[in-house]
């Protein structure tokens, strides 16, 4: 079972989810970046450019889910460094400040309330986010084309990919490309038909729908509202 609720730090989302049965679970691309426990574990869940499949990984898993271009900063790493990657955090910060954090979060009333403890704290230790990747995510997420959103940001295009993959750990067109995946699953999801979801997500129609849908999650979009992902 997954809930989601929405963070003290902006923009943010803490979750937790206690996978049923053993069958493989699938995390599709967000361009999001997550610090998660498991099993007493601290790990970071870099940018995804495909669905992530968890392979019947059991257990409570708890996260905080940081809005997209935020992470690298209070992690002092570039996203791209973390594309497609799930690491421990004890691979980006000292083994014994990370000793210290596994023990709060595991001592914590839940481990969803440790980790949003620990964001928090990071956020309040880092200099103020840099508004230029929440600009390119509203860009983006308007439909708008690459070289338009960096006509407006007032970037050339090779700035904006190099600002995108330090940001989101991948360049601006796949940027949109999961933006739009995203827009599209939410029309679908509350029953909007398909060939009205391609046209309203902004794919040239049904088709291209379809196969964006099965190349970045593996699964046709049926059977990812069927419950399959």
């Amino acid at each position: 079972m997954y809930e989601e609720r929405a963070s003290r730090l902006p923009g943010a989302v803490v979750w937790t989810n206690t996978p049923s049965g053993t069958g493989d679970g699938r995390v599709l691309p967000d361009g999001c970046m997550d610090l998660l426990w498991h099993e007493g574990r601290l790990l970071i869940a870099g940018p995804d450019t495909r669905a992530y499949v968890t392979e019947g990984a059991s257990g409570v898993w708890a996260g905080v889910r940081f809005y997209p271009g935020t992470a690298p900063a209070l992690l002092g790493v570039p996203a791209h460094e973390l594309r497609d990657r799930r690491v421990d955090l004890a691979d980006l910060r000292p083994v014994a400040d990370v000793r210290r954090l596994t023990a709060r979060v595991n001592a914590a009333p839940t481990p969803q309330a440790g980790l949003e403890d620990i964001a928090l704290r990071w956020a309040g230790e880092s200099d103020p986010p840099d508004p230029l990747p929440a600009r390119i995510v509203t860009a983006l997420n308007a439909g708008r084309p690459v070289a338009a959103t960096a006509d407006e940001l007032g970037l050339n295009p090779r700035q904006l990919h190099r600002r995108s993959l330090a940001a989101f750990g991948y360049g601006p067109k796949t940027l949109a490309r999961i933006l739009r995946l995203r827009r599209a699953l939410a029309l679908a999801r509350t029953g909007v038909p398909y060939a009205d979801t391609a046209t309203r997500a902004g794919y040239a129609d049904q088709a291209h729908l379809a196969r964006d849908v099965r190349d970045l999650t593996g699964l046709s979009l049926s059977r990812l509202l069927a419950g399959h992902g």
